[in-house]
């Protein structure tokens, strides 16, 4: 297969807009449905959403585990497999779902609060924040790095009074399935580690396209709150 031109970038391009359009769309039925809710367990919450994706839009397939924590358990980063937690009353939860639509995958996560703790509601708020304040930083550095652009997010949470939850920041997104990612290839990630631009081509020559996630954690709370959407493509 030869290089892809234009016209192939652009219907790839389009493809996984298209599949966030849909995970947007679904996150929207989610809240719209209460199904993330206190009293519910979370693997109630995972398999109810799974569920849901499939009524929507016919999705059988998810191209990484679902995650749905609660409580102490938004603190894990996600290779963690914390037993089922019943959401309380007056807690938080996040979701985080990578479902493949049409051959195109989304990754998608997005954080609930409820009761009143001021806390809680403000690192819910501030998600959102340094999710855009990373993604400014992407747009004005044409040569960004993932090391720099890790930095650019952690420099956001600590500005706002919260850490990092993970040792990476966002990867590499595609068709399913796209080229393994792993721990051992950092420049699949936004790293510390990983001194390579993130506007390049990958070894077939397709040009790479990102996620930008952000774990924002409370150590003293016990407890966090993830974000996660397209870094590159609107």
């Amino acid at each position: 297969m030869g290089v892809p031109d234009r016209m192939d970038e652009q219907l790839r391009a389009l493809g996984l807009v298209e599949a966030q359009r849909k995970a947007v769309a679904l996150f929207a039925e989610v809240e719209a449905r209460g199904l993330v809710v206190p009293g519910a367990g979370e693997r109630e919450v995972s398999d109810g959403i799974r569920d849901l994706a499939n009524e929507m839009f016919g999705t059988t397939k998810h191209w990484h585990k679902r995650i749905v924590r609660s409580g102490p358990h938004t603190m894990f980063p996600y290779r963690e497999n914390p037993p089922d937690r019943i959401i309380g009353e007056d807690d938080i939860a996040f979701a985080d779902f990578g479902p493949i639509f049409e051959e195109y995958e989304a990754d998608f996560g997005r954080t609930f609060v409820f009761g009143d703790d001021p806390v809680k509601h403000r690192l819910r708020d501030d998600l959102a924040r340094v999710f855009a304040e990373g993604r400014q930083a992407f747009r004005e550095d044409p040569h960004i790095t993932g090391k720099r652009l890790y930095a650019a997010v952690e420099h956001s949470a600590a500005e706002a009074g919260w850490t990092l939850g993970g040792w990476h920041a966002g990867h590499l997104v595609g068709e399913f399935p796209h080229e393994l990612i792993d721990g051992a290839k950092v420049e699949s990630y936004v790293t510390p580690d990983n001194d390579h631009p993130l506007r390049r081509t990958d070894r077939a020559g397709w040009r790479c396209h990102w996620i930008l996630e952000v774990h924002l954690v409370h150590g003293p709370g016990g407890f966090g709150g993830f974000h996660e959407q397209l870094l590159d493509l609107a």
